[in-house]
């Protein structure tokens, strides 16, 4: 009786909201001690205390399949359906982040695919940590909206198999649901306005050209024509560039010359050995002719031997 689901629940998809979870993992939970101890009797109002009490998310873990407590009250809100109404406030609880991910769970098995972008996309503002426990019994921390995300892209979650729902862009064709609207598109603007007024930079004033100059012709000279000294460092600057560039390009050439050798080496090699080969065949036929002369002569012996006894 007290795994049985309550009589005035609806069905969810066309079958018992218990279904939801899979038959293997659910006898698990009925066997499990916190189901046993905790969630027996349960009502919608002792339920919040217990997802109160969570301090973690999860599935099944270890090699036994033991179930968690989340797990658990998932199962044992499919078996007593709450209202709606509950679940919303479930969802914008902001002060207990593990009753919102199992508001947010449940609303994700149940609801309709309309009801599941209304009520968990505001939930990717929620930024704050959350401790998961994976199937080696190990604690992995994660972040509320990455856990959003899992529920509405993710076919399986927590060991539960999630049901499929109606893409976004579809509802927005049919005017079901409104464009998704980004909490950083205003930061995003903010930041390509700033950007713009710094690339506004101020100009400066051209100088003109035709201003007459009050120094001497020979001064003049002096100053634009360079000394014996700077032309000698620019050259050898520049025979230095020189040098370098053909060192590059001999650096550059070494590895073509040594796939040259290393390919005349190879082929080298092939011919030789192929040498080899064609004298090795060449002493395998002398043998084999010498063989049958032998035995040739043997017999024309024997013939001989054959006739003189006649």
């Amino acid at each position: 009786m007290a795994n049985r689901t309550v009589k005035d629940a609806k069905s969810v998809r066309g079958t018992n909201p218990q279904y939801l979870i899979e038959k293997i993992i659910r006898s698990r939970i009925y066997d499990c001690k916190y189901w046993k101890e905790e969630c027996f009797a349960l009502s919608a109002e002792l339920l919040v205390d217990k997802a109160m009490e969570l301090r973690f998310l999860g599935g099944v873990y270890g090699g036994n399949i033991k179930p968690t407590p989340f797990l658990c009250l998932v199962l044992k809100m499919l078996q007593i359906q709450p209202e709606k109404d509950i679940i919303v406030e479930f969802i914008k609880n902001e002060e207990f982040k593990y009753v919102r991910a199992l508001g947010a769970t449940y609303m994700r098995l149940v609801g309709t695919s309309l009801d599941c972008y209304k009520y968990l996309e505001p939930l990717f503002n929620d930024s704050r940590k959350l401790r998961r426990q994976n199937r080696q019994g190990q604690f992995e921390l994660i972040h509320m909206d990455e856990f959003i995300d899992e529920l509405l892209r993710e076919e399986r979650l927590c060991d539960i198999i999630l049901p499929r729902i109606q893409k976004r862009h579809v509802l927005e064709e049919n005017n079901e649901l409104e464009p998704k609207i980004s909490a950083l598109e205003d930061d995003l603007d903010e930041g390509i306005e700033s950007s713009g007024d710094e690339e506004e930079v101020v100009k400066p004033a051209e100088v003109t050209a035709n201003v007459e100059t009050h120094w001497p012709r020979g001064r003049e000279d002096k100053v634009r024509r360079p000394s014996p000294s700077r032309r000698r460092s620019t050259s050898r600057e520049r025979n230095r560039d020189r040098e370098r560039r053909r060192s590059r390009d001999r650096e550059r050439n070494r590895p073509d010359r040594d796939k040259k050798t290393r390919r005349s080496r190879s082929r080298e090699r092939r011919h030789r050995s192929k040498d080899q080969d064609r004298g090795r065949d060449q002493d395998r036929t002398r043998e084999q002719d010498r063989a049958r002369d032998q035995d040739r002569a043997r017999e024309q012996d024997r013939m001989r031997d054959q006739e003189r006894t006649r």
